[in-house]
């Protein structure tokens, strides 16, 4: 009950700070921060990217004919794959996981109840692939609970995770386990994922997202030393760590975004691997694409009001440049439809010219600054990434949407995950349902 509490008051002092602005600056001043914080966010995410680039990725080798890094002690790797429905995409998935250069690996495929014939499919690869361990469970328990099952399976103290329809690059596993054997307080990796759905502009515009926002944001957290959210379809765990906080909790609906937070509160660390490519299945429609962000936006609320009364202590200190980020990213959401509203308002009725917002659009000056830095955002990811996926440039041509799709679904995304999360029932198991896989595969 006091979370409900908390959770409304906060919701309550999220609306009230944009409407206080405009009541004491004027509506010009709120309309500063919503075209402003994206620029800002953007100069960040380009300094840190640019910065982990020059100081660690522009010495790496990369191409077909670079090995992946010898593990010293050659240790065994547990690799999990959680599965819900995965019929299409089972063996697919599987064959790339067994397929990894490094040779001392077991994989555990966990059918979490599946409605279709992923039982099957699983049974008959595990025939023929020695490497493979397959674990049925009778009823749908969720994701959490299927990578706890996996990971009591595991014979390994590293575990590497992926989605049931994720495909693994050769050497994946083994970049994504060097940072845990060469640094013991490294809790977990998160790998480096790759669209390969892209035949609608809805998959290519994610295709440069990926690159342009979530690779500079992942580059950029890790400089100034905190993750966000590990990548929930490949990411890398020491078993140590997932011991000491509980492992993943089933009632959190996304558990990559709870679980980079444990881990980071116990202050273990999250490095970012670029170099562990994993190849991914994303939604190409609105819908799907509307159900996944809204989720991910739930997510993050949940983490954020979870935390938000114990994170104040000193020794969470390294944890507040996340908290604020998110926080002023979520009263940017409110902002922007605070002043839609009084957009709106204002056509209609009189209001005081202190609150009224005349026009929803940047000046000329804003929009075009805006533009440009939204380009050179993109050349900067382009400089970065193109030695991961060579064919990058066609694709970035198509994130000239991105301001419009990426901003606005973060904005609507926002408003709508705040009142679910107040809504939703605690401790309530969260169940993940089959999610949009794109029309085509790239």
């Amino acid at each position: 009950m006091i979370d409900r509490i908390l959770a409304f008051l906060m919701l309550c002092l999220v609306l009230s700070i944009p409407f206080g602005i405009t009541v004491i600056y004027t509506g010009e001043v709120m309309l500063n921060f919503v075209f402003f914080w994206p620029l800002f966010m953007s100069g960040i995410w380009m300094t840190g990217g640019l910065y982990f680039w020059f100081y660690r990725e522009r010495h790496w080798k990369w191409g077909k004919d670079v090995v992946a890094p010898e593990l010293e002690g050659n240790p065994l790797i547990s690799i999990i794959v959680p599965c819900y429905n995965e019929e299409a995409n089972a063996e697919e998935t599987l064959l790339a996981a067994l397929g990894q250069r490094y040779s001392n690996i077991e994989v555990i495929a966990v059918n979490d109840g599946s409605k279709d014939n992923t039982a099957a499919v699983l049974d008959a690869m595990a025939v023929s692939h020695p490497k493979l361990r397959v674990i049925h469970l009778a009823a749908n328990q969720g994701k959490a609970i299927a990578l706890q099952t996996g990971a009591a399976a595991a014979r390994s103290d590293f575990l590497v995770c992926i989605d049931g329809d994720a495909l693994l690059d050769r050497d994946a596993a083994a970049w994504l386990v060097a940072p845990l054997l060469n640094n013991p307080r490294v809790g977990a990796v998160t790998g480096n994922p790759r669209i390969r759905t892209r035949s609608t502009l809805i998959g290519r515009i994610q295709v440069g997202e990926f690159s342009s926002i979530i690779g500079l944001i992942k580059r950029t957290q890790r400089v100034y030393g905190q993750v966000f959210t590990v990548s929930g379809v490949v990411a890398a765990f020491r078993r140590r760590a997932l011991a000491e906080i509980g492992y993943w909790s089933p009632d959190m609906i996304t558990e990559d975004i709870d679980i980079s937070w444990k881990l980071q509160l116990r202050h273990w660390s999250v490095f970012f691997e670029p170099r562990a490519l994993c190849w991914i299945l994303m939604p190409e429609t609105l819908k799907g694409l509307w159900r996944q962000r809204l989720r991910w936006a739930q997510g993050g609320a949940e983490v954020f009001l979870k935390n938000l009364r114990h994170i104040w202590s000193w020794e969470y200190r390294r944890m507040w440049t996340l908290f604020f980020e998110f926080s002023l990213s979520t009263i940017w959401a409110f902002t922007y439809a605070v002043s839609v509203i009084l957009f709106l308002l204002g056509l209609v009725m009189p209001i005081p010219d202190s609150i009224r917002v005349y026009d929803l659009f940047p000046p000329q000056f804003t929009g075009m600054v805006l533009a440009v830095t939204c380009l050179l955002q993109f050349s900067v990811s382009l400089l970065i990434e193109r030695r991961y996926e060579p064919r990058l440039a066609g694709s970035l041509f198509w994130v000239i949407w991105y301001p419009l799709v990426y901003w606005m679904l973060s904005l609507f995304t926002t408003l709508v995950a705040f009142p679910k999360v107040m809504l939703r029932a605690r401790k309530q198991r969260a169940r993940w349902e089959s999610p949009d896989r794109g029309i085509e595969k790239g």
